[in-house]
């Protein structure tokens, strides 16, 4: 029997206590205003939902001060569904105006809001981008000349990575149904089948199953192992002795869920099944690491030395694993050099990959919530032996 879905939405309680958790992460950062430009960002902190975000032509920002609930200062053709978030101050130009899109506007939030002299932070670092033209940036700089401005990625990342329960949740739920549509693999895939039907068919499975969206799918086929994992699926049918890899992120109120299956197809060799074996118990190292306080360096390096221990090269994609949330991939990475440290209510995914051949790969990909005392699989586990169908 399907589980509900959690309720969509959150309560205006979540988002006054998003709010409270970054300004504390502000005033220990000395942010007098933080400025978010991006679609997860503001969604984050305001609840607004919409898929004009897929329109370039339009900026949209919203403020956060010291103390207070955000300003968001955004296009007219916003207005309503801004007001039906929490956020009640809401400034609006008719945008698209190219000469002067917010700037004047969103500058004159920031006197009232900081002053001309006040350190105002804006996300810059790994994993952020701003949305917004350059040079209305340059043009919003040069009328406030004395505005200071500082790298809030920190303290965006330190809030984002902790998920309340009402976010874990709808990933959880999320990841049930992508869970459910992996079981039904068979259903859709097989000998003769082209990729790209199969890609398809399974976004179509998905949709019906419930996801409200699924932007990301990638995978790949090929003998003994794949080459390439990020190109679109080509109309080749798939042929006995072929690996076929598919790579999910579905969408449920927001929420992603990403992990990966691979199976076989009609048989499934030595060498694949040894690499398949590798994978699994580089999984279960990885979750065997994840305790709080553990460093995603060191959730890197378990896996890593479960694949190097079998012979294999680790795979070229440079991490095992990353943040998930809001976004198919968020901070932190599980690299050798990034050492943030695990905190419960942290969602990640395990991602181990390695090479079999010269142009044989092979990637493994599980989610997992960050408890108190180790970890929680969200995704359903991988079968312990390759599948074949």
């Amino acid at each position: 029997m399907t589980a509900p879905s959690p309720p969509r939405g959150f309560e205006e309680q979540e988002f006054e206590a998003r709010a409270e958790r970054l300004q504390a992460g502000m005033a220990a950062a000395g942010i007098d205003l933080l400025l978010l430009t991006t679609e997860p960002d503001v969604r984050y902190l305001s609840g607004f939902d919409t898929p004009f975000w897929h329109s370039p032509t339009r900026p949209w920002f919203l403020l956060l001060p010291a103390l207070g609930p955000p300003a968001a200062v955004i296009p007219e053709i916003g207005a309503p569904a801004m007001a039906a978030t929490w956020v009640t101050d809401i400034r609006t130009w008719p945008a698209p105006v190219p000469a002067d899109d917010g700037v004047t506007l969103l500058a004159t939030a920031i006197r009232e809001l900081v002053g001309v002299r006040g350190t105002v932070g804006v996300p810059m670092g790994p994993e952020t981008h701003l949305r917004m033209p350059l040079a209305d940036w340059s043009r919003l700089r040069a009328s406030i000349p004395e505005m200071h401005v500082v790298d809030a990625t920190p303290t965006v990342a330190a809030v984002r990575m902790v998920k309340s329960a009402p976010e874990i949740a709808k990933i959880r739920h999320i990841c049930h149904r992508a869970g459910d549509a992996f079981d039904a693999l068979a259903d859709i895939a097989g000998e003769g089948v082209e990729l790209s039907s199969v890609f398809r068919r399974f976004r179509i499975d998905l949709l019906e199953r419930g996801a409200d969206d699924v932007p990301y799918l990638v995978g790949g086929a090929g003998p003994g192992g794949y080459a390439d994992v990020i190109s679109p699926p080509t109309d080749e049918p798939l042929r006995p002795g072929d690996v076929l890899m598919l790579d999910t992120g579905a969408v449920h109120d927001g929420y992603f869920c990403d992990f990966d299956r691979n199976v076989a197809i009609g048989r499934a060799d030595d060498a694949v099944r040894r690499a398949y074996d590798t994978l699994h118990r580089a999984v279960d190292a990885g979750l065997a690491a994840i305790q709080p306080g553990a460093r995603c360096s060191g959730l890197f390096t378990a896996m890593a030395a479960v694949i190097e221990g079998d012979g294999y090269r680790a795979g070229n994609v440079g991490r095992f694993g990353h943040g998930l949330g809001l976004q198919l991939t968020e901070w932190p990475s599980h690299t050798r050099t990034d050492h943030t440290v695990l905190r419960p209510g942290m969602v990640i995914t395990l991602e181990p990959g390695l090479t079999i051949a010269p142009g044989r790969t092979m990637v493994h990909e599980e989610d997992v919530l960050v408890l108190a005392d180790g970890a929680e699989l969200l995704s359903r586990r991988a079968p312990r032996e390759m599948p074949v169908i």
